[in-house]
């Protein structure tokens, strides 16, 4: 190569490069105002700086594989030496909690970790642009997710974050859960921040990230995903609470209660004793303290509750089979490969010609079962999925028995439970509580339904409104479930 163009190259590498910091800037064909547009640019964008013309400098956009020029007042010049390094990052802790501006912070990010000595990225600073970067690319993928971009031109920009954001190294999956696309982070800044000296604050913010439900891959065959619960099981454990303040105390304590009753259903579907899982999911519910839980917080405490909730029968021994007597009682049998059949049987109706007979792949929990004092209606619990209980109810007509489900809401199954809560003298009605999250909406209520169409006739969002739970509620029921809160 002659020794002009490497002189030439030389000069122009010297000339550093340039951060976007401009809502608006542009890449032009020359260094003016009317000359043809080239690029739209987002801040965050990183440009090579090759010359300066009037008030505009000439650039190279790698990304676009494109030169041009831009307004010098639309970009950041940066040298990427490390005396350069503190002011980036000042810059950055400013950036990094303004909504809106996560490409620009990973930009700044970006700059940083080019800038910075060694030194720096692995000791206290370093960790603490890694925890920004995980931060944003986080609050990123939420934003798309969220569907708050009605616009075409606030979509466009959106996606633009989302590319410049790839462009960096940030890693997004995308999986479709309840008819919309959820977007996630694949978490990569945040990992090197647990494997780092970070404080426990900075632990406790990582591992919420990197373990919210929502986030795992729905296609993932059991097997993988119940290894997944356990790695977020272990990665919550290794938080230390103690040093965080209350609030960031309840987070971590109502995410391992989600993921311990998710385990104990996993554990009983396998066949293994879910008894300490469950228990497990109900401490850390029962440590979570409610005063001291931010308004923007609620919706993760209800989801919590619904998750242990639905799981907690695990925590209560299984039944030891008794001998059959004139009231009705239920017994499991295999049915299918993975299937489960729930018998109504009595003296005089055994497993071989039951009143009544109902199959599921779900999990049955045989230990709430519950018959009425009229003999006429039982109530049990079943768990088709980890996070959605319902409610089944075995009743005697004149036709005979028959069995119907209860569902936590009429929606696809989500999130939530239907429990059977007590008994009304005359066998005619049944308590009912019921919460639920699904296709955008929350609902808990407490019900009287009749058992004659399973018919609501009362319904209330606070237990003690109502007469019949008031006189009613079945004590075991008062003493075992977290829906009263």
């Amino acid at each position: 190569m002659p020794a002009g163009v490497l002189l030439a190259a030389a000069a122009a590498a010297s000339l550093g490069t340039a951060l976007v910091t401009a809502d608006h800037a542009v890449l032009r064909a020359a260094a003016r105002d009317s000359a043809p547009l080239q690029a739209q640019l987002r801040p965050g964008e990183l440009l090579e700086v090759r010359g300066e013309r009037l008030d505009h400098l000439q650039v190279w956009d790698h990304r676009r594989e494109r030169g041009g020029f831009v307004r010098a007042s639309q970009v950041r010049r940066l040298a990427g030496t490390p005396g350069e390094a503190p002011e980036l990052l000042a810059v950055l802790r400013f950036v990094q909690d303004a909504p809106g501006r996560e490409a620009l912070g990973i930009g700044l990010a970006a700059a940083w970790l080019q800038a910075a000595p060694a030194e720096a990225v692995s000791g206290q600073a370093g960790i603490e642009v890694l925890a920004a970067l995980g931060t944003m690319a986080d609050r990123l993928a939420q934003r798309a997710s969220a569907g708050a971009a009605t616009s075409a031109n606030a979509q466009a920009a959106l996606a633009a974050d989302l590319d410049l954001a790839r462009h960096y190294g940030v890693r997004f999956a995308s999986y479709e859960r309840e008819g919309r696309m959820r977007v996630c982070y694949d978490g990569e800044a945040f990992r090197r921040v647990l494997a780092m000296a970070a404080r426990p604050a900075q632990q406790a913010d990582a591992a919420l990230a990197l373990t919210r439900a929502d986030c795992l891959d729905p296609a993932l065959p059991p097997l993988q995903l119940h290894e997944a619960n356990r790695w977020r099981a272990e990665l919550l454990d290794r938080v230390q609470v103690e040093a965080l303040p209350g609030y960031v105390r309840n987070r971590v304590a109502m995410r391992r209660a989600e993921v311990w009753s998710t385990l104990a259903w996993e554990q009983a579907r396998r066949g293994e004793p879910p008894h300490a899982a469950a228990q497990r999911a109900i401490a850390e519910l029962a440590s979570v303290q409610p005063a001291e839980l931010p308004e923007s917080d609620a919706p993760a405490w209800n989801d919590a509750v619904m998750r242990v909730n639905a799981s907690r029968w695990a925590a209560v021994p299984a039944p030891v089979a008794d001998k059959l007597s004139s009231r009705p009682s239920v017994q499991t049998v295999p049915g299918q490969p993975g299937e489960t059949c729930v018998l109504l049987v009595d003296a005089r109706h055994d497993a071989a010609r039951p009143l009544a007979r109902r199959c599921t792949f779900g999990v049955v929990w045989p230990q709430s079962a519950s018959l009425n004092r009229e003999g006429n209606a039982l109530a049990l619990a079943v768990q088709p999925v980890a996070d959605w209980r319902e409610l089944w109810l075995f009743r005697r007509s004149r036709g005979g028995w028959s069995v119907d489900l209860v569902p936590p809401a009429a929606v696809t199954p989500g999130l939530g439970y239907a429990e059977f809560a007590g008994w009304v003298p005359g066998g005619r009605q049944v308590l009912v509580a019921r919460e639920a999250r699904g296709e955008g909406r929350y609902r808990r209520r407490y019900e009287v339904l009749s058992l004659d169409g399973l018919a609501v006739q009362r319904q209330s969002r606070d237990a003690e409104a109502l007469g019949p739970f008031q006189r009613w509620a079945d004590p075991d029921w008062k003493r075992g479930t977290v829906s009263l809160r």
